[in-house]
């Protein structure tokens, strides 16, 4: 996958300019693709030039103007057709594991403490997750806006992130037990 397909995607919901895109790239698309507001700028410039996206200028008073972005109906040709290319299977690249697969030969403590930090970190994603479902649900259950809610992808992929933080949290979590347990010694969190 390419950033300019993800950039496509996060204007699916409407015009936006590169510092609300860059908003919401990190809230919607950070549980599974990283970009920083940089790349996007580039992106919306590249897509731009390759008439993917539109962009019109909106002249402020006191401010500097601003640009706001769209896709164009190429654009969604173009998502449409990436949509249909077979996706390769995802894996795991991790500096942490490659620690804990080393744990024989480090310092426990420290990878304790790289563990927790890093179930914290899960943990708290997990709450945005949660809070974020909650906020495109309104009153709905969960079940019933999977089958008639509107935006069912980008709630399908906070799902996903969220089943991946908790799970992510919970092996942290187990494995610094573990650790701790083999240590023989009470290391504090």
């Amino acid at each position: 996958m390419a950033l300019r397909h993800a950039v496509l995607t996060a204007l699916l919901d409407g015009e936006h300019s590169g510092y609300q895109l860059a908003k919401s790239f990190d809230v919607g698309m950070a549980n599974f693709w990283h970009a920083l507001p940089q790349q996007l700028y580039a992106e919306l410039a590249k897509l731009e030039a390759d008439g993917l996206v539109a962009g019109r200028e909106v002249v402020q008073e006191a401010r500097p103007n601003k640009r706001l972005f769209t896709v164009t109906d190429a654009g969604l040709a173009e998502l449409r057709r990436f949509a249909r290319t077979p996706s390769k299977p995802s894996f795991i690249r991790d500096d942490l594991l490659v620690k804990v697969a080393a744990a024989d030969a480090v310092d426990a403590a420290e990878l304790i403490a790289q563990l927790d930090e890093r179930a914290a970190i899960a943990g708290a994603k997990v709450e945005l997750f949660d809070k974020l479902m909650r906020k495109m649900r309104g009153e709905l259950g969960e079940a019933e806006y999977l089958a008639h809610g509107t935006q069912v992808g980008p709630y399908l992929t906070l799902l996903r992130g969220r089943r991946f933080e908790s799970e992510n949290r919970e092996w942290c979590t187990e494995a610094a037990s573990v650790l701790r347990a083999r240590a023989g010694a009470d290391v504090t969190r």
